[in-house]
């Protein structure tokens, strides 16, 4: 089974990404342990959606994209539905990429548009790698770097106590205020990603291809769960440990609502030690993120389209607005903001058809649904939705 495992990873990364370190550094730093439920309950929901995904790859051999791109019969649709995920691809790109253009800059004081083009690069090595030498070698680099994000956002902790009667206490649901919920919407936003959704099928196709029903399947899956639970545990073990480090440390500090603010704040608090670690850890979500962001893109393209493009020219599809952004000088954080804002309103586009297609024992065969496992996604997805339409609607108020 051991060596089944790895997809789950690399889909993780995506639980991993800048965006997050944003919100929930930002959450802990305005409220203190309130919303550590909200990281809990959205890493609950990543796993079943995350399964649900690398099933679907798992039972049919194909990735999500490519089953819309054979069931959506109008063109006319098919290609208005590639543009909202293209426009999820290009957001994705937004975050990663000005996430470890910060990193550089904060490590060695290199321009924004230069570390973007540098994140950019390294991105499409990458990405090369998975081309040319397969999945596994792809999936133990990832993975490398997931390790170092591990150390770079949870070293702080170390050394910075953490109160546990008010982080237990922060796993009863509750907001405060309009801005505890806009915040609540934000670590939702980006955690539950639309390109984690596509790219996890098209990872399990890659290694598995279609798994005829029988034993096999049986093994494959088991793995499947054991894959996404050490997965998730990683992403969310992190991302509760950016959050209360930032409790711990930054509450009500000012600047904390930028990547860079929070840098400079745990290097007052914690020394520059802890703050360099925090930046190489924030460089390899970058780097890693923006990868898996761009394979996402890549099977978006010819799921849908049925167009392979080359790599470099795909890989700039998402990577040029990011780095014309940096460019203009537009500002890193409210480019953050807007790049959850468009995620938001291309989760329900990937998370409704994906419960759909699993329901379809047609389809599925003996991997579909359990009638528990449809409520559970279902209500997962309903809260999903709402949610984010809340920070559509809280982001539109100016809150």
């Amino acid at each position: 089974m051991w060596g089944l495992l790895g997809p789950a990873m690399v889909a993780g990364v995506a639980y991993l990404d800048p965006g997050n370190v944003a919100s929930n550094a930002s959450a802990g730093a305005r409220y203190g342990y309130l919303l550590v439920w909200v990281v809990v309950a959205a890493n609950a929901m990543a796993w079943l959606v995350q399964y649900l995904s690398a099933k679907l790859g798992v039972a049919t051999g194909r990735s999500l994209p490519a089953l819309l791109g054979e069931r959506i019969r109008s063109r006319a649709a098919r290609y208005a539905y590639w543009v909202q995920a293209e426009l999820v691809a290009m957001a994705t790109d937004v975050a990663e990429v000005i996430g470890g253009a910060i990193a550089l800059n904060l490590l060695f004081g290199l321009p924004l548009p230069l570390g973007g083009a540098i994140t950019g690069v390294v991105s499409l090595a990458l990405l090369a790698l998975h081309s040319r030498r397969g999945p596994r070698l792809f999936e133990r680099v990832v993975i490398g770097l997931v390790a170092v994000i591990a150390v770079g956002f949870c070293a702080g902790l170390v050394v910075a106590p953490v109160d546990a009667d008010a982080a237990a206490a922060g796993l009863v649901p509750r907001f405060t205020d309009a801005g505890s919920v806009l915040l609540a919407a934000s670590v939702l936003g980006a955690t539950v990603m639309p390109h984690a959704i596509y790219a996890h099928s098209a990872l399990s196709r890659d290694r598995f291809g279609r798994v005829p029903e029988g034993p096999r399947r049986v093994l494959v899956l088991r793995a499947t769960r054991v894959d996404v639970t050490i997965a998730l545990g990683v992403a969310g073990t992190v991302n509760l440990g950016i959050l209360l480090l930032a409790a711990a440390t930054l509450p009500g500090v000012v600047g904390t609502d930028t990547l860079e603010g929070a840098h400079a704040a745990i290097g007052a608090a914690l020394g520059p030690v802890v703050a360099t670690l925090f930046a190489v850890g924030l460089l390899a979500s970058g780097l890693a993120s923006t990868s898996v962001g761009a394979y996402a893109g890549a099977e978006i393209m010819q799921g849908l389209l049925r167009i392979r493009m080359p790599l470099l020219a795909r890989r700039l599809v998402t990577l040029v607005p990011a780095l014309v952004l940096l460019v203009v000088g537009a500002p890193p954080t409210l480019a953050l903001v807007l790049s959850q804002v468009v995620l938001s309103f291309g989760i329900p586009f990937a998370l409704v058809p994906l419960v759909r297609l699993t329901t379809r024992r047609e389809l599925m065969g003996d991997a579909v649904n359990r009638g528990w496992t449809t409520a559970a996604a279902v209500l997962a997805a309903v809260l999903l939705i709402a949610l984010n339409a809340a920070l559509l609607v809280l982001v539109a108020l100016g809150v």
